[in-house]
């Protein structure tokens, strides 16, 4: 199989389609963030990178492509955002890949983004001649995230809830990143929580309540910590949605100490292989593996294709 994918930042799709038993011939990346393209050329150095998707033009694509697969920025259109949809400059990027896909015009296509208001996925869904199929990747991971899926492969279907928890990924061992939350930490400030141990921790929320109460050993969002305005801190069993913007996910580790989720963590809340990004700095990896999408949901979406073919 010949495949083209647009925005491929650290090539999870590739990932994907092993996952699915799909043999690939060829790969062909447009991406011009230099730490994924590390991260891709690491793991995948057969990879053929096309950089900048703007450059990409009926000359220099490549021809003959099976699967045309993308994600664009997802900033514009996320309910966590300004919500500035189309007249977000990085949302404006669809548009590039609708020039891509009818120049192109491969077999098969998939395209990933967030939950988004109705008017904005039927504008999608008008360009693409097809309906999404929205798929929590919790049924297939520990983590909380809603995402649209709009593809011309038939019969794509929401995967059976594997039940995976946040125990099953914990990786503590590996954790370098640990604050006392008695002396006020630069990084972590000490300003909005109490400490009860060994009954709870507490937290502000935007609730009825003020706060959330996490109990020993269990995690919470900690990002924005001093923010009155932020819900569904607690995560018992899932965790929140990962991001490409900075998050601070915790478990509450001891009287007066937390720790940060680690890196190989979050890898596995996206089902990657684990250390799969490990050849970046931690900074890169948090942003990278937020920036990316689960694996696994893809690969359920790809073995689909395998099914249809």
């Amino acid at each position: 199989m010949r495949v083209l994918s647009l925005f491929d930042w650290m090539s999870c799709w590739r990932v994907a389609l092993e996952r699915a038993n799909i043999k690939v011939d060829t790969y062909y990346a447009s991406e011009i963030d230099k730490y994924a393209i590390q991260i891709t050329q690491k793991n995948y150095p057969d990879t053929i990178q096309l950089w900048d998707i703007k450059k990409l033009n009926k000359k220099n694509l490549p021809k003959d492509i099976d699967l045309l697969i993308w994600w664009s920025p997802c900033q514009g259109f996320s309910f966590a955002g300004k919500q500035l949809n189309f007249k977000d400059e990085r949302s404006k990027l669809f548009f590039e890949y609708i020039r891509i896909l009818k120049l192109t015009k491969p077999k098969y296509f998939l395209f990933e983004n967030v939950r988004m208001k109705k008017e904005y996925q039927d504008v999608i869904s008008k360009y693409l001649w097809v309906e999404p199929v929205m798929i929590n990747s919790s049924l297939l991971s520990a983590q909380n995230r809603v995402r649209l899926y709009w593809s011309n492969i038939p019969n794509i279907t929401e995967p059976k809830d594997k039940h995976i928890a946040k125990v099953d990924i914990a990786g503590f061992e590996n954790s370098k990143r640990v604050y006392d939350i008695n002396h006020k930490s630069p990084t972590l400030t000490a300003n909005s929580w109490w400490n009860q141990w060994p009954k709870i921790l507490l937290v502000w929320e935007n609730t009825k309540k003020g706060y959330c109460e996490i109990k020993p050993w269990e995690c919470f969002d900690a990002t924005f910590l001093n923010s009155k305005t932020r819900r569904w801190r607690t995560m018992i069993d899932k965790s929140n949605c990962l991001t490409a913007a900075n998050y601070e996910f915790m478990q509450y580790t001891k009287k007066w100490y937390v720790r940060k989720l680690t890196p190989l963590e979050c890898e596995r809340l996206q089902t990657l292989p684990d250390n799969y990004t490990e050849w970046v700095s931690n900074t890169q990896r948090y942003k990278m593996i937020g920036n990316g999408w689960t694996v696994d949901v893809v690969g359920w979406i790809f073995k689909t294709l395998v099914s249809s073919t």
